[in-house]
């Protein structure tokens, strides 16, 4: 069923790989963005491009853009450009998100969070210690709404072309997966409503993606 989706760091990394994909599913994103410069791109993936800034929306302002949608995805994120937009983008703005999605009765939303800290080859920059922190106070934000929620926690991220398959689960060994699969992945997703209020863990693997969610489908 066609539906329309408002999509949240559309021209992000991960964003500019879910629009066309949405596109392709027969739905119909939303693209918000924050450069007018992107707005082009993203109409001619197929997109309602969105032109706003979520680091200066009020919860009623995100929620008007909200108004009608039935998902939210959530995939803006600073890029661990400093703590004070880790704070601004990742945190508050993935918080007001969240309320406005409620206030608009948004059900569905979708979160593209954060695998959980674990062993890499160099020390964590204190800016990297703030990320961390930040995607595990929003992912405590999301799961104690009223919404019908799923997070997307994501190993390191690559640019290598995609291959629609990977490893999924309640927790999952540290690794890499692609931008490409993460976008498919939410694909998926917004197919199978049966998975809510999960937190999935995703990596590199070899599992058709749809199949590899079917062990979260509520019963």
């Amino acid at each position: 069923m066609s539906q329309k989706i408002l999509v949240i760091g559309a021209a992000g990394k991960v964003g500019k790989r879910l629009v066309p994909l949405l596109v392709k599913a027969g739905h119909q994103p939303f693209a918000m963005h924050r450069r007018p410069e992107q707005s082009k791109a993203l109409e001619n993936a197929g997109a309602v491009p969105v032109l706003a800034n979520l680091a200066e929306l009020s919860v009623e302002g995100l929620a008007a853009l909200m108004e009608g949608m039935d998902a939210v995805v959530f995939s803006a994120g600073a890029g661990g450009a400093s703590i004070e937009l880790i704070n601004a983008i990742d945190g508050e703005g993935l918080k007001r998100s969240v309320d406005a999605a409620h206030k608009a009765g948004v059900g569905r939303f979708l979160h593209v969070s954060a695998y959980p800290k674990s062993w890499r080859e160099e020390p964590y920059s204190k800016v990297f210690e703030h990320y961390f922190y930040v995607k595990k106070q929003t992912d405590i934000y999301v799961t104690e709404s009223e919404l019908d929620w799923v997070i997307l926690r994501p190993s390191t991220l690559s640019d290598e072309p995609g291959k629609g398959r990977i490893k999924a689960g309640l927790a999952v060994p540290y690794g890499i997966i692609c931008r490409d699969d993460v976008a498919a992945t939410l694909v998926v997703l917004t197919n199978m409503p049966k998975i809510s209020r999960r937190i999935i863990e995703m990596t590199d693997g070899d599992d058709v993606i749809s199949e590899s969610l079917q062990q979260f489908m509520n019963k």
